[in-house]
């Protein structure tokens, strides 16, 4: 056919043919894009059989808009022959892939994930897929993931569901219910993905047998062979995965795919996994949300930090709510500004349910209007405007938080009820400058924390009971001192401002944050630690708790607990590349070399998104080029650590990371020009570089010794 023109589309390529029919790689002439047709035999054709599973699976995967999902366009017939034209993917199945040998389990998670969110995307339309196999998945050359060829798929809502006595898919990937001939429900795709998942793994298959009965017989009877006995690399957290998919019994699986990708972002992150054992009810099968940062509907469009401020402080609520998964402010606003569809930045997010909103604020008045989009479908779940006076902000917070809570269904204890309707002032404008201050705080430069600490200052003389903003200056005072002015004037009055903001709000975990970053860099790190705990006691989704005291433990010299915070941070924060990064610095200082890159991989992902969206941003230029490096991408990561330095050449923090940076690439003599310029720019942390395992090529120098002796 090659050559030949079918209805509108060119055929150009032959990629590849089954039993039933072939596929074609073409050009759309009317849209001027390449596609891949499948075209039904017209053998296939006279058989009815065949012809409706055919147009089944062009139904099915036309219904499911999802990334990991390959896209079908359009169903169509010309000359008697039956087709189906769909994106062409340029890339390789997982069975050609694991010809070569298992896959990294990096690799292997990061594909896992993908086809577990696709399914999950599926399954929450009711459709259950029944033929997932190594060769239904292709992965394109930058590592993404599609599931293909939904022609068993089938639709299973409770009331049709029924015994079919038929065994259909493919045998060495079938569920024990299919090769029974049993009723299912998605619950067979998550054996299915396991077979998958293993085979990556393991570059074999769990189940084998020398004829189709014998190989049944072992999917219904047998165990798997251990992982171990393929790869003895293979963490033990994985193989508990795979436990987890594998169960014979559905009962005793993964109850569906949001506990499965919970457990594999867990891993992801360092995380302990629990091998499940019956029906799982945990954090992983909770509703979940993500509150997007509000859009500027302002005339004079400068309400920027008020929009980000509503939506943040919506955040805040709902992480007192334990019945409740919310994702990150860090993961949430990652997408600001982005435009993409709704229902993509759920999926990818992994939550159940997003809420957007605007904001329109003019003198008194404010218009707040949001609207809860159900991630599965993109069906609107609950909208509201409110138009009020802006005294009213904080009630209008208040009723946003319960209305997210009655629509996704979540029972509130009083203690809960309590918690939202608490306010941390009751001054709108000593909160305005508060929300003013957070946003110039996350800049996380010179500049932007002396006007968060203007802003904090304000806030406090409009409300001097306000605890928050003590907190924020308190923070603000700590970072000038750990990163850009080592005055004993910054330590002491961090240390005043956070006794004050514990003073006025001991139930705050933002305070007893902040009172544990002060205390820690006067050294009383038993205090610190017993506020760190405390924080998290009362927050546990508050990143700076963990990030902090995961510094803390660091400076302490205790790297194991160091690492066992950043991973619980990068659980609270998973778009941050800071924590993956410090903890992959840390597991390189302990010789866990493997761990070390596998973290470095995270914080390069995470580097290259907020580089995305926020193109100056040095901190994430500078750690990224330390990831590059680590990854041996010489070449890059010098281009990424010179773009870091010619963005902030003053930055007294940036400068030392640079430094760190040559003298891993063995460059002793820029590495030490660098550490001079940071100790004279303001650099003063003396407990931090007595452990950074980073300056160890340049630690014996004369040069080195007396600089650091200047310190004092």
């Amino acid at each position: 056919m090659q050559g030949q023109k079918i209805s509108h589309y060119e055929i150009l390529e032959k990629l590849g043919e089954g039993g039933a029919g072939e596929v074609y790689k073409a050009r759309d002439t009317k849209l001027d894009r390449v596609v891949a047709l499948k075209f039904l035999s017209r053998r296939a054709t006279a058989t009815r059989t065949q012809k409706d599973r055919f147009i089944r699976e062009a139904r099915s995967a036309a219904v499911l808009d999802h990334p990991n999902i390959c896209t079908v366009y359009d169903i169509d017939e010309s000359d008697d022959q039956l087709f189906i034209s769909m994106a062409y993917i340029d890339g390789r199945t997982i069975k050609e892939m694991v010809r070569s040998g298992p896959l990294t389990p990096t690799e292997a998670v990061n594909i896992g994930v993908q086809v577990a969110q696709g399914l999950e995307a599926a399954h929450k339309r009711a459709i259950v897929h029944r033929d997932i196999k190594s060769a239904n998945i292709m992965v394109t050359e930058d590592g993404h993931a599609k599931i293909t060829d939904f022609g068993l798929a089938k639709v299973v809502r409770s009331a049709e569901i029924t015994t079919t006595n038929l065994v259909m898919g493919t045998p060495a990937y079938m569920s024990p219910e299919q090769a029974r001939g049993d009723t299912i429900d998605p619950r067979a795709d998550i054996w299915s993905w396991g077979v998958v998942f293993y085979e990556m793994l393991a570059g074999d298959l769990p189940f084998k047998g020398d004829h189709p009965a014998a190989l049944m017989h072992s999917i219904l009877h047998d165990a798997p062979s251990p992982l171990s006995l393929h790869s003895p690399d293979v963490p033990h957290s994985l193989q508990k995965i795979v436990e987890g998919t594998l169960m014979k019994n559905p009962a005793d699986r993964y109850q569906n795919m949001a506990e499965l990708l919970y457990d594999l972002r867990s891993y992801q992150q360092g995380l302990s996994i629990d091998t499940p054992s019956g029906p799982l009810r945990s954090a992983r099968s909770l509703p979940s949300i993500a509150v997007m940062a509000f859009t500027d509907m302002s005339p004079q469009k400068d309400q920027e930090y008020f929009c980000d401020g509503i939506a943040e402080e919506i955040i805040n609520d709902l992480t007192h709510v334990d019945g409740l998964r919310v994702a990150s402010r860090t993961s949430a606003f990652a997408f600001k500004d982005q435009a993409q569809d709704i229902r993509g930045i759920g999926s990818k997010l992994g939550v159940d349910a997003v809420l957007e909103g605007s904001v329109r604020k003019a003198g008194d008045r404010v218009r707040i209007t949001t609207q809860m989009v159900e991630v599965a479908n993109g069906y609107q779940l609950w909208s509201g405007q409110y138009d009020r006076d802006l005294q009213d902000v904080f009630a209008i917070q208040e009723e946003i938080a319960h209305r997210i809570v009655e629509a996704l269904r979540v029972e509130l204890s009083e203690n809960e009820k309590q918690a939202l309707a608490r306010t941390s002032t009751t001054d709108v404008e000593a909160y305005e400058y508060y929300l003013r201050g957070r946003q110039f705080f996350y800049r996380s430069k010179r500049k932007g924390i002396e006007f968060a600490l203007e802003m904090f200052e304000q806030a406090t003389a409009k409300d001097p009971e306000f605890a928050l903003a003590y907190a924020g200056m308190s923070d603000c005072y700590s970072y000038l001192y750990m990163y850009f002015d080592s005055r004993e004037e910054n330590l002491r009055r961090a240390a005043e401002a956070s006794a004050r903001a514990l003073e006025l709000g001991s139930d705050l975990a933002e305070a007893h944050a902040a009172r544990g970053l002060a205390v820690s860099l006067s050294k009383r790190y038993d205090e610190a630690e017993r506020e760190f705990e405390e924080a998290i006691r009362l927050n546990p989704y508050l990143f700076e708790a963990f990030y902090f005291y995961a510094r803390t433990s660091f400076t302490q010299g205790k790297p194991e607990k160091a690492t066992r915070l950043y991973e619980k941070a990068c659980h609270v924060s998973p778009d941050d590349y800071q924590a993956p990064s410090l903890a992959a610095f840390t597991y390189k200082g302990m010789g866990l070399i493997d761990k070390s890159k596998e973290a470095y991989s995270r914080s390069l992902v995470n580097a290259k998104k907020k580089i995305s969206l926020n193109p100056d941003d040095s901190r994430a230029y500078y750690l990224g080029s330390h990831a590059l490096l680590e990854l041996d991408r010489r070449d890059e990561a010098v281009s990424w650590a010179e773009r870091a330095y010619a963005l902030d050449p003053d930055d007294p923090y940036l400068i030392y990371g640079v430094a760190c940076f040559y003298a891993q690439l063995g460059d002793p003599d820029r590495a030490l020009d660098h550490f001079e310029s940071a100790l004279k720019a303001g650099f003063a942390h003396k407990e931090w570089l007595e452990n950074d395992t980073d300056l160890d090529p340049i630690r014996n120098t004369d040069r080195f010794r007396e600089l650091v002796g200047s310190l004092g």
